[in-house]
């Protein structure tokens, strides 16, 4: 055992994960290789893929399965991406109408060798959903698109149901924890997101446990909501191996169940805040609760 691992903090109770193999996970997994597709809960380790594809639900990585840049926090493989599979989104639209989805997630590596960053394929992904699944609401969490604004207007122009894209931790760590990536970039992405489609929820995540402290924290709520954020989860970081970011601290429940109250007192619609929360856990639940929020605020 090396001496990074010895140092690696335990984990607590209340981060242990029930293992649920059988069933719908194994049906989903099956037909997930048998259509060539990738799906971030595998890629990036999520804690969740147990409990949520037992769910049947799933959030779809289109792009590949190459990321072409190499985030400290991150488990999706890196490198330089040698393809760009067009037929990719009637794929991802065929599982989705085969799990007879009511909220469909897609996300992508970031494919900095495309000159739109992959926008088009999400807008063709979008498409290709709601065409045989009209009911169903899709959700997107993209890249930065390097900050390629028209890239980010192809994928506004598909009109997803929600616009999800990640700040991941505080301002001071941002370039520490992120690559290539910038915090401000990120806001600035939100911000015209919002202003190009002003009717669509956007949202954004946290992961603790990198050395942020609380005013940090709620100094990026702040940040947020000056963007008009819709939508926060917020979850713990979770080393995936030896050569990623040591996990700084767990975070006990009690502190993400006050940071949920901090978030809805700054009026997010909806904040997701827990230490096995990830930017989709629960993704069809968000949307019904920020729903329920803008239409009570419009009547008040």
């Amino acid at each position: 055992m090396s001496t990074r691992e010895k140092q690696r903090l335990p984990k607590p109770d209340w981060l242990r994960i029930r293992l649920a193999t059988e069933g719908n996970y194994a049906e989903l997994k099956t037909m997930m290789r048998a259509k060539t597709l990738h799906t971030v809960c595998e890629e990036a380790r999520c804690p969740n893929i147990y409990e949520c594809w037992a769910n049947r639900t799933a959030t779809f990585m289109i792009l590949g399965d190459i990321c072409t840049r190499a985030c400290r926090f991150c488990a999706v493989k890196t490198g330089q991406p040698t393809e760009l599979d067009l037929a990719e989104p009637e794929r991802v639209a065929e599982a989705a109408e085969q799990m007879m989805l009511r909220h469909c997630v897609v996300t992508s590596v970031a494919r900095d060798d495309l000159a739109d960053g992959g926008a088009q394929v999400f807008a063709m992904t979008i498409k290709a959903i709601r065409k045989r699944l009209p009911l169903c609401s899709v959700e997107v969490l993209i890249p930065d698109f390097m900050g390629n604004w028209d890239a980010l207007r192809t994928v506004m122009d598909a009109k997803p149901d929600i616009l999800n894209h990640n700040i991941e931790t505080v301002r001071r760590l941002s370039d520490k924890v992120r690559a290539k990536a910038k915090y401000d970039r990120s806001l600035e992405l939100l911000r015209r997101a919002k202003e190009m489609q002003p009717d669509i929820p956007t949202k954004s995540s946290l992961m603790l446990g990198v050395g942020e402290e609380w005013d940090e924290i709620l100094e990026a709520m702040d940040d947020l909501r000056a963007v008009d954020c819709d939508i926060l989860t917020i979850g713990q970081y979770l080393q995936p191996t030896p050569n990623h970011l040591p996990v700084e601290r767990y975070v006990h429940p009690d502190e993400f169940k006050a940071l949920k109250e901090e978030g809805l007192k700054r009026g997010f619609r909806h904040v997701e805040s827990g230490p096995l929360v990830r930017s989709s856990y629960h993704a069809h639940e968000q949307v019904q609760s920020a729903a329920a929020a803008l239409t009570h605020s419009a009547g008040n």
